[in-house]
């Protein structure tokens, strides 16, 4: 042994050594013989490079010197050695200062000494001792403190190691001038750890499960606990044990733990959720590796519960079960199975599901499980007839939604028989074939019988009568026998009709029993007309309008029937022979079988409104044919074949009517005019600001022109178109257009001669003259700012023409108006009118 220890704990070495290494480790341990505590404390010695002129040491390693005749709490610690080298001499190393151990929870008194540090120059001048670090002057501070002058550390108060472990301090040594003598050296110091603290469980209530009927070794939980105190050693090594278990069955060591890690598992078989739901185990935890006598304890509680498995197969409560439902009745519940289940209520080992294994080939009936009694329900999901049954024998079986547990069987009480008897109701008669459908054609004579509607009674155990009647008839065309079903027509059936849609004629019938209550059902009778050619085609359009020359345009036309084929198109198109002008002025070209095309034959018509018939075929069998009228307007056109407006007028004809009203207007037009003129040449008289610019003998506005007077002597005169042209000797009138001049301008200066102008003149010459007229009086910028009447028949003197009126003379009595004839439609009614009042 190279080292020991003192009553007084002095460490000391037994012997000369030679250390290779620079460390040496060792533990003191003091035990207390009446309380039997202990205490551990790691004394660390540092092997430093010893001096060459020290006396009584060799060169090389040796560790700090202990002096053995100071006490443990006067230890001294001389100051390491900086000596400087001469010459070749080599520096001595440093002594290093092995740690200070001081046990927590110290008694005192304090203060406690703990060592003595000293400075190998202190014999030669006074040294301050001091020191620095957490504990001395930063905080916390003054746990350690140090007498200036002697060199001894002391600690102030008892030391926790769970607070702080350990310090590290800095020791320094100065003269009285505070000038440093030695380099600071540190100082380690340690707390021991004391057994002060209870190990502490994570939590006071733990909460695991286990399955029922685990076998033995299945783990459960996990429980923890932790010791402030170091864990190093045996003051924080903690052992767990359980102590009480609650309740003990079927045993009283269901469960064991492991002591050093926790784990709860089970030690024993016989865990059944259906006797003991849920198992309180108390656990300790104690430090000082589970020594009882010495360690500290605490407590938790471990709350185990036993999870169910499907151990147990429902059971019916009954063997047998019976209902009853009426036939043609679903979703009704008819009878309630109810089972027992000693597994977890409300969980899939619980659950019941139950299924119909025999009895129902057809499928009628159902079992649904209520979801809060967990009974079954039997209901039926498809109709069922007394006819055909009149009672069920089920046979149900009932298991749970989670399979059984390895081992466990079902249970002949899982399976139980249903009886349910039907019960006959009075059922609705019905028609076997609905919808029925006939085909026939179209305007059969009433009274023919079309077919036989009748309906079956389902109630064959019942003597019942079937009436009909009646519900649709849409056109009233149909009659049923109330008795036998027999229907025939009250009516012609009419393909055309309203009532019919796509060809199909849709009556409905009701058929009632007489049974308590009675109970009556619908069938549908659809007809198919064919059709037959009973509609002759008619043309379209009915009004139309043409030119009034050939080759400028034609009409289309079209034939529509009301049939269907083969009794439409291709259609004949044909004028008749009478009146005989309809083929005189018009002829009809066919296109194809539907459409054709009429003109005019002639090279004119006047123009008007025609009634053109048109006789139209078809091809049914036998052929229907019609004539029908089109209103064809024959008008003037233009250049784009297109009616002129005033040949539209002209053409529409007027009645006496429209005539009129029209000459009313006219008159009541004119007398306004006049009444303005009266009262503008008023105001000019009146004003005198200006003279009238042409003569009372030349104002037209003021004198009446007769165009139709029959007068004794006169002879009907041409009119000359020249002597309404405008005078044109003026030079400031050179630049207007001729013809035209305002009735505020007179002319000045000589009155032109203007030639005689041909007899008979054409008629485009008045229109052309008029829209001269009015071109030049729009483009005048002379005009003045208010309306005036345009002269167009101004005679100055020396005209060699006679007034226009003289077109309406007729002084002789026998004048001829053929000639009329050649100036267009629009003077041909002129010829017609006054040629005719001749020859009245």
């Amino acid at each position: 042994m190279d080292f020991k220890v003192g009553a007084d704990g002095t460490v000391f070495a037994t012997r000369e050594l030679q250390i290779p290494s620079e460390q040496v480790a060792f533990t003191v341990t003091a035990w207390d013989r009446q309380t039997a505590e202990r205490w551990d404390a790691v004394v660390r010695l540092l092997v430093a490079q010893t001096s060459p002129t020290r006396s009584g040491h060799k060169k090389g390693k040796k560790s700090a010197p202990l002096d053995p005749v100071q006490p443990p709490n006067d230890t001294l610690l001389p100051w390491p050695q900086h000596q400087s080298s001469n010459g070749l001499r080599r520096q001595k190393r440093d002594w290093v200062i092995p740690p200070i151990n001081v046990p927590e929870n110290s008694r005192g008194p304090f203060p406690q000494q703990l060592v003595r540090i000293r400075s190998d120059k202190d014999s030669d001048i006074p040294i301050r001792y001091s020191i620095t670090g957490v504990g001395a002057d930063q905080p916390p501070v003054e746990v350690f403190s140090i007498d200036s002058m002697s060199g001894r550390m002391y600690v102030t108060r008892p030391m926790d190691r769970e607070e702080r472990a350990s310090y590290h301090l800095r020791a320094h040594a100065v003269d009285m001038n505070g000038n440093k003598v030695e380099n600071p050296i540190d100082l380690y110091i340690y707390v021991i750890d004391m057994n002060d603290n209870r190990p502490e469980f994570l939590s006071q209530l733990y909460n695991g499960s286990v399955d029922e009927g685990s076998r033995p070794g299945t783990y459960v939980m996990t429980v923890t606990a932790s010791d402030a105190d170091d864990g190093t050693t045996a003051n924080g090594m903690v052992r767990y044990r359980i102590m009480t278990q609650t309740p003990q069955s079927p045993s009283q060591n269901m469960f064991t733990i492991n002591s050093e890690t926790g784990d709860i598992v089970t030690v024993a078989a016989g865990l059944d959720r259906e006797k003991v739901q849920q198992y309180t185990v108390i656990v300790q935890a104690t430090d000082m590796e589970g020594n009882l006598n010495y360690g500290l304890s605490n407590t938790a509680t471990a709350i185990i519960t036993v999870t169910d498995v499907n151990d147990n197969p429902p059971e019916f409560t009954a063997s047998t079960y019976a209902g009853e439902v009426p036939e043609n009745r679903v979703e009704m519940v008819v009878a309630n199975l109810t089972v027992m289940d000693r597994d977890q209520p409300h969980s899939p080992n619980w659950n019941a599901v139950y299924r119909i294994i025999s009895g129902d080939p057809s499928g009628h009936f159902s079992v649904r499980t209520d979801p809060v009694t967990n009974e079954g329900m039997v209901t039926v999901v498809k109709a069922v007839d007394y006819e055909l049954n009149r009672a069920f024998m089920l046979t149900v079986m009932v298991s749970n939604q989670a399979p059984l547990a390895s081992g466990i069987q079902m249970s002949f009480q899982s399976t139980a028989g249903v009886t349910i008897s039907v019960m006959d109701i009075n059922e609705a008669p019905y028609f076997p074939s609905n919808h029925k459908l006939i085909r026939l054609e179209e305007g059969v004579p009433t009274g023919t019988v079309l077919t036989t509607f009748s309906a079956v009674d389902p109630d064959r155990f019942m003597q019942q009568a079937v009436r009909y009647s009646k519900l649709s008839d849409p056109a009233n065309w149909l009659h049923i026998n109330a008795t036998n079903g027999q229907i025939s027509t009250a009516a012609v059936l009419d393909r055309e009709s309203l009532y019919v849609k796509n060809n199909a004629y849709e009556a409905t019938f009701l058929a009632a029993d007489n049974g308590i209550p009675p109970a009556s059902g619908t069938g549908t009778l659809q007809i198919y007309l064919i059709d037959i050619n009973d509609n002759a085609p008619e043309l379209l359009p009915k009004e139309a309008q043409i030119c009034e020359k050939p080759s400028l345009n034609t009409i289309n036309i079209t034939a529509a029937d009301a049939d269907v084929d083969p009794n439409i198109g291709p259609y004949v198109f044909e004028l008749p022979f009478v009146p005989a002008s309809v083929r005189k002025n018009w002829t009809i070209t066919r296109l194809n079988g539907d459409y054709a095309q009429l003109s005019l034959r002639t090279l004119y018509l006047e123009a008007g409104v025609y009634d053109v018939p048109i006789v139209v075929t078809d091809s049914g069998n036998p052929p229907l044919s019609n004539t029908s009228i089109i209103k064809v307007k024959v008008c003037p056109c233009d250049e784009n074949g297109d009616c002129t407006t005033v040949g539209a007028v002209a053409a529409a004809g007027l009645g006496t009517g429209a005539i009129v009203a029209i000459l009313g207007c006219i008159v009541v037009l004119l007398t306004m005019v006049l009444l303005f003129v009266v009262w503008r040449r008023r105001r000019e008289k009146e004003r005198h600001t200006k003279q009238l610019l042409i003569d009372p003998e030349d104002d037209v506005r003021d004198n009446i022109l007769k165009y139709d007077e029959e007068g004794g002597g006169e002879e009907d005169q041409d009119y000359d178109l020249s002597q309404l042209q405008q005078p044109e000797a003026m030079e400031h009138v050179l630049s207007k257009a001729p013809g035209v001049r305002r009735v505020d301008e007179r002319p000045v200066g000589a009155e032109p001669q203007y030639p005689a102008r041909p007899v008979v003149p054409h008629p485009g010459d008045i229109g052309d003259f008029i829209s001269e007229g009015l071109r030049a009086a729009d483009n005048d910028p002379t005009a003045p700012p208010y309306d005036s009447l345009l002269v167009f028949d101004y005679e100055g003197s020396g005209s060699t023409a006679g007034s226009v009126s003289s077109l309406d003379s007729s002084s002789s009595g026998d004048q001829d108006y053929e000639y009329l004839n050649d100036w267009g439609p629009r003077f041909r009614k002129l010829a017609d009118m006054y040629g005719g009042g001749q020859e009245d």
